[in-house]
């Protein structure tokens, strides 16, 4: 929308032989106009997904909230994301040792429960995995405990005339 608006601009000075005040005035006019559009637009569609305690607040809809460990937050972000559920992440500096909270709409609780499920089944599912370091240490282990090739060259020159 904003390279349409660019273009239109464009062909309105190049059409006109001069450029004169009145003209750039009515484009900016138009221009402005455009973004209070924009801007409405935009105010009336709900944020979705990770939001600001505010934003999360603001929509009305009941808030709760769950304790979460500061572990991999990023990875239950995804889930959170792609169960559609709308919520803010906060870490509450208040205890001696801080902790995260996460807030969410109420409505949101079951979608909420899914991803936390999903969340955890994929993480104990990655912990039953064996670690390739570790694998990789015995295999070294194995290689040098095994006996080395002794390679022996012998060389002999023959002098022919």
């Amino acid at each position: 929308m904003q390279e349409e608006i660019e273009n239109r601009t464009v062909n309105l000075a190049i059409s006109t032989t001069r450029l004169t005040a009145n003209t750039l005035i009515a484009g900016f006019k138009k221009y402005m106009q455009h973004r209070a559009n924009v801007k409405a637009q935009n105010a009336n569609e709900k944020p979705v997904g990770k939001q600001s305690i505010k934003e999360l607040i603001g929509q009305n809809q009941g808030v709760s909230s769950i304790d979460i460990a500061k572990t991999d937050i990023r990875g239950f972000e995804k889930y959170a994301r792609s169960y559609g559920v709308d919520y803010a992440i906060v870490k509450d500096k208040t205890g001696e040792i801080p902790k995260y909270v996460c807030f969410f709409k109420a409505r949101d609780a079951d979608a909420l429960m899914s991803a936390f499920n999903a969340y955890t089944a994929d993480v104990l599912k990655s912990k039953e995995k064996p670690s390739v370091l570790k694998q990789l240490s015995k295999l070294k282990e194995i290689v040098a405990a095994l006996p080395a090739k002794v390679m022996q060259r012998q060389k002999e020159r023959v002098q022919d005339r």
